[in-house]
């Protein structure tokens, strides 16, 4: 493989470029390359007969990390360490030489552009099939305002408008597949500059949990859009006449076979093998939501018509600390039911995709206006075996005999973990919801458009 340039000409690295040239090329190897063991202790645990997009994203979403927690800054800070070291060792190794670096400038655009290239296409499917900010539960419509935080709220804005969320999947996919292509990678670069700098205030803004890593692709982008970064402003600043690109990489016998082939794997597998599994996904499997089925035909919003503690029958009180005041039952497993009693906030805002429903937090995360629990059904005993959702309840598990005396009444009855005897008559609610009314134009403002 050769590096020419249209011209002819061979490009000058001064001592001083090339310094910085090595230790810029360490330090965005250890970003982009997959050198820590815990990708491999993920990726040894793919079933890979049974592969889910789940699982592809997670391997795409793959970070430099030295640390269990999230990406943090402070990785960023040991890999310059790293990268500082091993840059001035390699120039005192090559003192005195006078290598040409266009090579090794050339890989590392193309390392830096696929790296770049996964990250959008794993983040655009799963915006172009709803799949990122699914549309609010019933629970979280029947949540007050204030009970969310800001990224949820964020979230939830997102998930109503689901048009729009395909609008920026599809913006993402299209950047991905721009950047597969040396000659499009600058524009491609630039669109992303844009469009995650805006994704970057949103997460610093709202509080999101993606703020190192929306800055880390941030940073891919750059590199590689400063390629053509001084001809451009040359051109369109400046307006004085501007010499074209002349790098150009030349491939034959086995490179140009081995390019196509790494490439068409690659398309294969992170665009058409991806998208379609995340397009089953979105129907079948959505990572936000839990799978499993609850309560035939119990989904809604009930009022709590009767509650009975330890034996007393408690009136509605808003303030009273026990009593439940509402519960809604999901379409899925998870029933939630609003009292006073506190709830600590699962303040997690990092974007994980679970695979199984035990990892879903979704629900519960990003809000204290409901205690949310995930149910086994027991049609044989007529049970209902609840677990909390929220982490900081792990031992909030009770169990609870259920019955339907109508088709608009459940009845709740047992010991709760925290040893009360509880007794609760649950009338089913006509409630309508304003967005769903609003779509239908049935609204109280009959024109309103959402």
């Amino acid at each position: 493989m050769d590096i020419t340039s249209q011209t002819g000409a061979e490009s000058r690295w001064n001592a001083p470029e090339k310094t910085a040239f090595r230790i810029l090329f360490v330090y965005l190897l250890l970003q982009v390359l997959p050198l820590d063991w815990k990708f491999y202790s993920y990726l040894g645990k793919v079933d890979w007969p049974e592969l889910a997009y789940q699982d592809i994203f997670n391997l795409a979403r793959y970070t430099t990390r030295f640390s269990a927690g999230p990406a943090a800054f402070t990785d960023w800070g040991i890999i310059f360490g790293i990268a500082v070291v091993a840059g001035l060792i390699w120039t005192y190794r090559d003192a005195g030489r006078t290598d040409n670096y266009d090579k090794l400038y050339y890989w590392l655009r193309v390392l830096v552009r696929y790296r770049l290239a996964l990250a959008i296409l794993a983040y655009g499917f799963i915006k172009f099939f709803p799949l990122q900010a699914p549309y609010p539960s019933l629970s979280s419509l029947n949540t007050p305002y204030g009970a969310f935080n800001r990224w949820k709220l964020f979230s939830l804005s997102l998930g109503i408008v689901p048009s729009y969320e395909l609008f920026l999947g599809l913006v993402e996919i299209v950047t991905g597949l721009l950047l597969l292509h040396r000659k499009t990678a600058s524009i491609a670069a630039f669109i992303f500059l844009i469009f995650c700098g805006n994704i970057f205030m949103s997460n610093l803004a709202y509080e999101g949990g993606d703020t190192v890593y929306s800055l880390y692709l941030i940073t891919l982008a750059l590199f590689i859009f400063s390629f053509d970064l001084l001809r451009v402003v040359r051109l369109l600043v400046l307006q004085l006449p501007t010499a074209p690109n002349n790098f150009r990489p030349s491939f034959t016998g086995g490179w140009k076979v081995g390019r196509v082939a790494l490439k068409s794997a690659f398309v294969l597998f992170f665009v058409l093998i991806y998208g379609v599994k995340t397009g089953t996904g979105a129907r079948k499997d959505p990572y936000q939501y839990p799978t499993a089925k609850g309560l035939a035909a119990a989904a809604g919003l009930y009022n709590v018509s009767t509650y009975v503690l330890n034996g007393d029958t408690v009136t509605y009180s808003p303030s009273h600390p026990k009593r439940w005041q509402n519960v809604v039952f999901e379409e899925w497993n998870t029933l939630s039911i609003r009292s006073n009693e506190p709830v600590l906030l699962d303040s997690n805002n990092a974007h994980l995709v679970p695979k199984a429903d035990t990892g879903k937090r979704y629900e519960s995360e990003g809000t204290n206006g409901r205690h949310y629990y995930s149910y086994v059904i027991d049609s044989v005993h007529q049970r209902l075996l609840l677990s909390n959702r929220n982490p900081h309840y792990q031992h909030d598990v009770f169990v609870l005999q259920y019955s339907r005396p109508s088709a608009g009444r459940v009845v709740l009855a047992g010991i709760t973990a925290a040893k009360d005897s509880v007794l609760a008559v649950l009338d089913k609610l006509p409630k309508k919801y304003l967005l769903e009314e609003a779509a239908k134009g049935e609204g109280r403002l009959r024109k309103l458009k959402l």
